[in-house]
């Protein structure tokens, strides 16, 4: 839905990237549709403030153009991952991947459902992520590249 999850990947991911001197464009998307236009919910703001990071997001669904327009596209869970592989065009340059096969290949459970540590245990994943990811990447394309979480 893009509200939980993926803006506070978007979010932690853009965080890093910018504490270690790299300038990426990073984006989140959901893979349904169920909450476009909205605020990331306030729970994933609130872990955000706690922990420093800034967000500013709002919800769209992940879209065709997606595929060439970023380099990485990053599930947080097997689910999302294939449907974003069934929607994936034959031509598509991004790379996708679970997030956490940057780590542990866990996926990111998704907090809506449960209290504030269900929050807290996310953005832990999604800054082990992130810092994975960025030792990986950037060792193999510039620090300009474009990542989406998702």
């Amino acid at each position: 839905g893009n509200i939980c999850r993926s803006p506070l990947g978007e979010a932690v991911l853009q965080h890093v990237a910018k504490q270690r001197g790299l300038e990426i464009f990073v984006d989140s998307a959901g893979t349904a549709g169920c909450h476009v236009g909205e605020e990331p919910d306030s729970r994933t703001a609130d872990i955000c403030e706690k922990h420093g990071v800034p967000i500013n997001s709002v919800a769209r669904r992940v879209s065709r153009e997606d595929f060439n327009r970023f380099t990485h596209i990053l599930a947080a869970d097997e689910s999302n991952l294939t449907n974003l592989k069934k929607i994936q065009p034959k031509d598509s340059k991004a790379e996708v991947r679970l997030f956490g096969s940057y780590d542990d290949n866990q996926p990111i459970a998704d907090p809506y459902y449960g209290g504030t540590s269900g929050f807290e245990k996310c953005y832990e994943q999604c800054l082990r992520y992130s810092n994975k990811f960025l030792d990986e990447v950037v060792g193999r394309v510039s620090a300009t590249t474009a990542a989406s979480n998702l």
